[in-house]
């Protein structure tokens, strides 16, 4: 008769391919199961402990990592079991970096080649044959801080580089209020070519969920190179791209999430503020922007807490 942990075995890799039969590639482990799983089995007829959680993606705020980055794995946790939780994490779940961080020249090259990767990407035909360019990320590759918006428009399409025109401009603005420059974060988007618009000569059209799919580990390479210690995911269809969120910005503005192990903070797009220029609005994206500011020790002035409130 099946033991316990037989019967529990063979639930869980039931459950993992009925996941997998449903398009899904990652799932999100607790880290006591990985610790367990780093374990020698002690023996199938011992009684087998309580089964670790597959944790769902987290909504509170994560603690606060200081400034230095380290991303060496615990020694309670074997590289087989690093390289299982990475083969489990659902997307916008905690992946722990799975690798020491490069050196700068190695690193540098490796973000080169991720680039000419990624410029010569037709994975999508459609976009493929109506993209002028590839938009591919503007910033350092050392940042502290990464924004995430959602695709790019005509001028960042005639440009090559994501947030220049508007609505870039508004978020060059907000970036140089917190006291950084534009050159000191790096900025990507969920998509890297735009949207097509079959018959329109002008106008955007939002991403969608299979064109997101297939361009995101693109994104996921260059988070994982950089290692920015925020990201900030400007706009809705951003948070979807990024957590698989549907349930609107407005409610999910302001608190923080956990990507890929880095803190999270969703915020409206730049092009909200243009189209609703209220100074509640603004107030509650500098409210956000304050947060990151915190999260990442920078100080901060009365001037700044104090921007967008009514006198």
């Amino acid at each position: 008769m099946p033991s316990n942990y037989d019967q529990l075995l063979d639930a869980t890799i039931q459950h993992l391919e009925d996941l997998k039969s449903r398009g899904v590639r990652h799932i999100a482990v607790a880290p006591e199961t990985l610790r367990a799983l780093a374990q020698p089995v002690a023996g199938r007829n011992a009684p087998p402990g309580r089964p670790g959680k597959i944790s769902p993606s987290s909504s509170d705020e994560p603690a606060a990592r200081p400034y230095q980055r380290t991303s060496s794995p615990p020694a309670s946790q074997s590289a087989p079991a690093i390289e299982q939780a990475s083969l489990l994490a659902l997307p916008g779940e905690m992946v722990p970096n799975q690798s020491p961080p490069l050196d700068p020249q190695a690193k540098a090259a490796a973000f080169a080649a991720l680039r000419e990767r990624a410029l010569a990407c037709v994975k999508c035909p459609h976009l493929a044959s109506s993209r002028k360019t590839v938009v591919f990320g503007v910033g350092s590759i050392d940042a502290q801080l990464m924004f995430v918006g959602e695709a790019p428009g005509a001028d960042e399409d005639d440009q090559g580089e994501p947030f220049v025109g508007k609505a870039g401009q508004l978020l060059t603005k907000i970036i140089q209020a917190t006291g950084l420059q534009r050159g000191d974060v790096y900025i990507g988007n969920i998509l890297k070519c735009r949207p097509d618009t079959p018959g329109q000569s002008a106008g955007n059209r939002k991403p969608t969920t299979d064109e997101m799919a297939t361009c995101i580990p693109y994104l996921h390479e260059q988070i994982d190179l950089i290692r920015p210690r925020v990201l900030v995911a400007l706009g809705a269809t951003a948070v979807e791209g990024l957590l698989g969120k549907t349930i609107g910005i407005t409610k999910l503005r302001g608190t923080w999430k956990t990507y890929r192990g880095i803190p999270l903070m969703p915020t409206y797009h730049p092009a909200y503020l243009l189209r609703n220029q209220a100074m509640s609005e603004k107030r509650k994206v500098w409210e956000d922007m304050l947060a990151v500011m915190e999260k990442l020790g920078m100080s901060i002035s009365e001037k700044q807490r104090n921007f967008f409130l009514k006198g």
